[in-house]
């Protein structure tokens, strides 16, 4: 199978079938160059190669079956979505199209050039009308983190039915409360699209279902990142999993994931590194990495690096916390459990945003990480902003850090290698020194 046996529904649901086949067999060129030509890569990566494969054609085929049982199918650009309220309607939440450079142009017919190019890029795809999960979707969850989201869902909405979901800024208790609020109506949305009551126990069925997800993929990130001397999956294959399970059915990812990491267990108890023994152990830290943006990992693993963690949306922020269903016999319960979890997400559009800084500390030390990339995008000011203090805190652990920003353009592409290469030779330098102080002592 493949795009081109699904060109009749990509046109039934308003796809522009030629330029978006153009996009694809780019984007499907790009990752075979990138990720199929990397040595010593687990077997169970097949799986995610033929999703790959499959991203905008049987995937797309399986969430407009929902659609014509009536299931609600929503797309979404932040992990604020209460995905496990969609799921629990039998419906699809997915992430929508928001990596790509290819878009851009056209999104600045409407938006300013200066904000940053993943809100452009997905503005663009729907321009376009080249983004099949888009045009699959019943409603865009938007949501407030931002000031440039927040006036983009205005001009976006003419184009597409957007939802925003006001998130505050502060965790006060009159915030959180107006928080629990937004989620109640959430739910009352969803359920007018399925024109059913959704219960509370197809609720914890939901919660339960994304639940495990997220426990599978707490698992792949400590087998990525928690043995010193052997990292028995790449960087870039890690990020490409952890996407993935923005757009793949929830219970089908999670039985892949599952196995991907029964393999890696297994290399690590045979030592099968896919790097050699010293190579620096990096994290970056920042906003999130949307397909195809996989330059950054790119520049590392290909600069003498292995990349052990994202702590971005897109990475630890999404996956480190999960809805406590014990004691939960009434709705309310149930939506207090879930503004406790969405609530502990250090997002950089909360003030203050302490806790994040002391996530970075713990994870640099529980890891054993040689470094940190501060990554983020253009225009990103809660990011860029707050980046002075992490990287103060760091400073003051003695933590070498690097501060990267960017955008999708090809065109910085060199020039971040160079300042990677750098990087990891002042990383290196520094390993090599400390090892011989211990062999003087």
């Amino acid at each position: 199978m493949g795009v081109h046996e699904h060109r009749s529904l990509l046109k039934d649901i308003g796809v522009d079938v030629e330029r978006h086949a153009k996009m694809m067999e780019m984007g499907l060129e790009s990752y075979k160059n990138q990720f199929m030509t990397q040595k010593n890569r687990p077997e169970a990566m097949k799986y995610f190669d033929w999703f790959m494969s499959e991203i905008q054609g049987q995937r797309i085929a399986e969430i407009n079956e929902l659609r014509k049982k009536k299931r609600p199918s929503i797309g979404a650009f932040c992990i604020f979505v209460p995905e496990e309220i969609i799921v629990g309607a039998g419906g699809a939440c997915f992430g929508l199209c928001g990596g790509s450079p290819a878009t851009i142009a056209d999104a600045e017919t409407e938006l300013p050039r200066n904000i940053c190019p993943l809100i452009k890029s997905a503005h663009g795809f729907k321009l376009q009308k080249t983004c099949a999960y888009t045009q699959s979707s019943d409603f865009i969850y938007g949501e407030t983190t931002c000031e440039a989201k927040k006036k983009t869902w205005e001009i976006l909405n003419k184009h597409h039915p957007v939802k925003v979901m006001n998130i505050p800024h502060m965790k006060r208790e009159k915030d959180l409360k107006l928080w629990k609020e937004e989620l109640v109506e959430f739910k009352e949305h969803i359920e007018s699209i399925t024109g059913e009551k959704l219960s509370l126990e197809e609720m914890k069925k939901g919660t339960k279902i994304v639940n495990e997800k997220r426990e599978a993929l707490q698992r792949l990130d400590r087998l990525r990142s928690m043995n010193k001397d052997i990292i028995p999956i790449s960087g870039k294959d890690g990020l490409f999993v952890t996407q993935m399970g923005f757009l793949d059915d929830p219970v089908r990812y999670t039985q892949k994931v599952n196995e991907l990491c029964d393999e890696l267990e297994k290399r690590v108890e045979n030592k099968i590194s896919v790097f050699e023994e010293d190579t620096p152990r990096l994290i970056v830290l920042g906003t999130p990495f949307a397909p195809p943006n996989w330059k950054l990992h790119t520049a590392v693993e290909t600069s003498g690096g292995a990349i052990i963690n994202e702590e971005s949306c897109i990475g630890h922020r999404y996956y480190k916390d999960n809805v406590n269903l014990d004691e939960v016999t009434t709705e309310d319960e149930l939506m207090q459990k879930l503004l406790d979890k969405y609530s502990a997400v250090d997002c950089a559009c909360f003030t203050p945003n302490a806790p994040r800084i002391d996530k970075i500390l713990k994870m640099y030390k529980d890891r054993q990480a040689d470094g940190v990339i501060y990554y983020t995008l253009s225009f990103c000011h809660t990011y860029n902003v707050e980046a002075h203090l992490v990287t103060q805190a760091l400073e003051k652990e003695g933590i070498a850090c690097l501060v990267i920003e960017s955008d999708y353009s090809p065109e910085d592409a060199g020039q971040i290698k160079t300042r990677v290469e750098a990087f990891l030779e002042s990383i290196n330098f520094k390993k090599k020194a400390t090892s011989f102080k211990k062999k003087q002592n």
